[in-house]
């Protein structure tokens, strides 16, 4: 062993990655699958899967809903129940470790700041180009309101944050390779078709926003809890306002 007149060199440093650091960048737009499919084949098999849950479902619900008169609550049941096997039946999903990923103080400080200036410049704009429906909701209607604030985040937003973040980048991150740009368009323009169910361009182009925002976060912190939380302060915000109006089908007070 030859020693020189410094000593020898100090160990390495081993760092921590925290939960807000990005991924390595061959693996951002990857889900639980590490390898995007070889096959012709199997790549079309899993477009033609976007095509028909994120495209044709929502075209159908849209369909049943407007004509049959169908309670978005009971059609979305059997989905979800489907939903919620696959996620407990796939080998490489867990969703243990889907709800345990934390969320560090750095993110959510970016979460709030960034919903604080959209939230603000939401309100200025109903308040000016409607004000007869600004605050309307908890002011007239504060049972109600009170009602959705508590439940919304939960029957709704976790539901929705399950099937177009978790399973979306599981089952079909592998298809965009490190486009995580692309990853992030194609999520929040289907997370925003979705919502052609309740019949108006307003909920789909405020989806789609919103969905390009959340498939961002997701991306680069795989937080359920992250984008959960983020969701659901602008879905309180929306009702809150006066918008809640462009979300709702008019089959059932419950949606």
């Amino acid at each position: 062993m030859i020693v020189g007149d410094k000593g020898p060199p100090p160990p390495p440093t081993i760092t921590a990655m925290t939960s807000d650091a990005p991924p390595a960048a061959g693996l951002q737009a990857h889900g639980s699958l590490p390898v995007a499919p070889r096959l012709p084949v199997r790549r079309l098999r899993l477009v033609a899967e976007i095509g028909l849950f994120y495209l044709c479902l929502p075209l159908l619900y849209a369909h049943l809903i407007q004509t049959y008169r169908i309670s978005l609550i009971v059609l979305m049941q059997p989905l979800l129940l489907a939903l919620l096997a696959y996620l407990l039946w796939s080998r490489d999903f867990s969703l243990q470790r889907e709800f345990s990923r934390g969320v560090s103080g750095r993110v959510v400080a970016g979460i709030i700041g960034l919903f604080v200036l959209v939230a603000g410049a939401i309100s200025a704009w109903v308040s000016i180009n409607e004000p007869g429906g600004f605050l309307s909701f908890p002011l007239y209607n504060t049972r109600m309101w009170l009602l959705v604030m508590v439940f919304y985040p939960l029957l709704s937003v976790l539901p929705q944050e399950l099937a177009f973040r978790s399973f979306f980048f599981h089952r079909y991150g592998p298809l965009f390779g490190d486009r995580l740009w692309l990853l992030a368009l194609v999520n929040g323009a289907l997370f925003g078709f979705a919502h052609i169910i309740y019949g108006g361009p307003v909920s789909i182009i405020l989806s789609g926003a919103l969905g390009v925002l959340l498939a961002w976060r997701y991306a680069r912190t795989r937080s359920l809890r992250a984008i959960w939380l983020e969701h659901a302060l602008y879905g309180q915000m929306i009702f809150t306002v006066g918008l809640g109006r462009y979300f709702f089908t008019g089959v059932s007070t419950l949606q």
